[in-house]
């Protein structure tokens, strides 16, 4: 049974007669009577009475008529709602993200939700190194992480470039100093995160290399956790310029420079190659170009080209 086999039928029904149903449907009346019984074929049961010539159902034609309506409807209905999408007036867009790289997307999903305020949408936190694998599983559309993923499937975009930024609080002594050296800071009180990590491990070598020991006296389970704690006077600390600029902008943490501290990193939009991204996707992409050209750097929009050479392992965040 298809749906143009139940508008004919719906036709016939609604003109009471074959032949002014085959002009209204533009075809020649055998071709409608053949339509009609075919489908009076399929269904084993007559669906017109043959001794009436004003086109009057039987039982079955009566029962097919309730369920033909409401098919086409929903068919209508299923349309409208299509085009919805593609209008961006409905949908929903599912993000992961963690609790670094989800600050990043604020800008975005500001400027995102001003253009398409009927578009729904889901931001999951997840760890770092879950990420990739949540958008390949489709649990995510797209993911942003902080480092350049391995799996082949997924297409990469560098959209923000970061640094790190060595914090103190307002009133401790290196506040005045525009920059400081690392060998300054062997005694200092570091505030850290408990998830070791890569870009932990490159601080690490940097302070061994100028011999200078680096005293990780307290350990937090997040940056929000970690800013606060410094701000009110407990020590100092390494952390993304990202996940700064309001304290530092506010005046509760100052940032001082570590010229010897190199420590940039790029955070990556990631989706899958293989995959039709939705309406909503593909809006929230160009939301994410227009940004990096209109606000330049940090922002950016860098696609990954095959055969891309990979970043040094040491570049890759936590997996927090």
């Amino acid at each position: 049974m298809e749906l143009s086999q139940l508008e004919t039928f719906l036709t016939v029904v609604a003109e009471r007669s074959f032949s002014r149903a085959a002009i209204r449907l533009h075809r020649t009346q055998p071709a409608v009577s053949q339509v009609i019984r075919k489908l009076e074929e399929e269904i084993g049961e007559p669906l017109f009475e043959r001794a009436s010539r004003d086109g009057t159902l039987t039982t079955a034609g009566e029962v097919l008529r309730d369920y033909a309506e409401r098919l086409l409807r929903l068919r209508n209905e299923a349309a409208s709602a299509l085009e919805e999408v593609r209008a961006l007036e409905r949908g929903r867009l599912t993000l992961a993200a963690n609790e670094y790289t989800c600050l990043y997307l604020l800008p975005v999903l500001d400027e995102f939700r001003r253009l398409c305020p009927q578009i729904s949408i889901m931001v999951q936190r997840s760890l770092a190194s879950r990420i990739p694998d949540e958008v390949l599983r489709r649990t995510a559309e797209i993911g942003i992480v902080s480092f350049q993923p391995d799996e082949d499937q997924l297409a990469a975009i560098a959209v923000y470039a970061d640094d790190l930024v060595f914090v103190v609080p307002p009133k401790h002594v290196l506040a005045r100093e525009e920059q400081v050296q690392i060998r300054d800071l062997g005694a200092e009180n570091f505030v850290a995160h408990n998830v070791a990590s890569p870009r932990r491990k490159l601080v690490e070598e940097s302070f061994a290399k100028h011999r200078t020991p680096l005293n990780i006296g307290v350990e937090l389970p997040s940056l929000e956790a970690i800013k606060r704690f410094v701000a009110t006077g407990n020590g100092v600390a390494l952390v993304p310029a990202l996940s700064v600029q309001t304290e530092i902008v506010r005046g509760e943490l100052v940032s001082v420079a570590v010229p010897e501290l190199d420590c940039s990193r790029q955070l990556w939009l990631v989706y899958r190659k293989q995959g039709t991204l939705s309406y909503a996707a593909l809006a929230f992409l160009r939301v994410v170009r227009t940004l990096a050209e209109d606000r330049g750097t940090p922002f950016l929009y860098v696609e990954k080209k095959h055969g891309d050479e990979k970043k040094p392992d040491a570049s890759k965040q936590s997996q927090r």
